[in-house]
């Protein structure tokens, strides 16, 4: 039967699994005290643990598809298609609010491949990001790509800012914590990309300072993290990690919430404390 809440641990875990039952109430309180949908999962691909808790609902990505979106246009660099020095051209027509690199970079009027998909999972680029799905053939080609690695629920149809305009119950632009999660597994650990895009996408998500008070405040600091977050005026906090505990294999979290009017600093604590449980139950 399909539940809310699911944890599937390896045989070695067995015994462990009384421990996790006990361990899973606080993500009841995280909703109670943020007044908000919250979905996460968590895969150990060390020893093949896997905890989920309201993970099958759909939330808005947000910022988070920028992780796939750049993984779509490595796919391409490593089939031979693109090649990261290509530089793209922009003019101020493609400045979007949030744009700190691109900006930057307007008397140029061009930038790398290279440091578009840097600055979109770096500093989470809107006019970057758009400025790739160029290179992917839009929306419509990250689906592709998305359904291609094995991910059938999340979907891409719009470019920033309009994508994180999602109301409850629309399926645009969304995605689910285990949609990810598996996502997130093919992608960061699979082998849809090369090892050495792998490398360069995840190092990349561990020199974002965007997601600093969320899961990694409340993970252990001898874990090495890297993230992509996302957040919307509509009251959507996401952030999708690779953390991976010293001498251990990574360990993958996919954590959205959907609480609209809470303010910032009491959603990244609601991550930190997802971080802090995460944790307890895999550390």
């Amino acid at each position: 039967m399909t539940t809310r809440r699911t944890v599937i641990v390896g045989a070695s875990a067995l015994a462990a699994l009384p421990a996790f039952a006990q361990k899973i109430g606080p993500f009841d309180r995280i909703r109670a005290e943020t007044g908000g949908r919250l979905g996460v999962a968590v895969y150990d691909s060390g020893t093949g643990r896997r905890f989920s808790d309201g993970a099958e609902a759909r939330f808005a990505m947000c910022s988070t598809f920028k992780m796939p979106l750049v993984a779509a246009v490595l796919a391409r660099v490593d089939r031979g298609e693109l090649n990261l020095a290509n530089e793209i051209r922009f003019g101020e027509a493609d400045l979007l609010d949030y744009a700190p690199v691109v900006k930057a970079n307007l008397a140029k009027g061009a930038m790398s491949i290279d440091a578009l998909c840097e600055a979109a999972v770096v500093m989470s680029d809107n006019s970057a990001a758009n400025l790739l799905f160029g290179q992917i053939a839009g929306p419509r080609g990250l689906t592709k790509f998305i359904r291609d690695a094995g991910d059938k629920l999340t979907r891409s149809d719009r470019d920033e800012p309009s994508l994180n305009n999602v109301r409850n119950g629309e399926v645009r632009d969304t995605t689910t914590p285990d949609a990810m999660l598996w996502l997130m597994n093919r992608l960061l650990l699979g082998d849809v990309l090369t090892p050495a895009s792998r490398a360069k996408l995840i190092g990349w998500m561990e020199a974002s300072p965007t997601g600093k008070a969320r899961l990694r405040a409340g993970l252990p600091k001898d874990w090495r993290v890297g993230d992509k977050t996302g957040t919307s005026g509509e009251g959507y906090f996401n952030t999708i990690a690779i953390a991976t505990p010293p001498g251990r294999k990574p360990i993958l979290i996919a954590c959205y919430l959907d609480a609209p009017g809470l303010e910032s600093a009491k959603a990244n604590a609601a991550h930190a404390k997802v971080g802090e449980l995460v944790g307890a139950l895999f550390g």
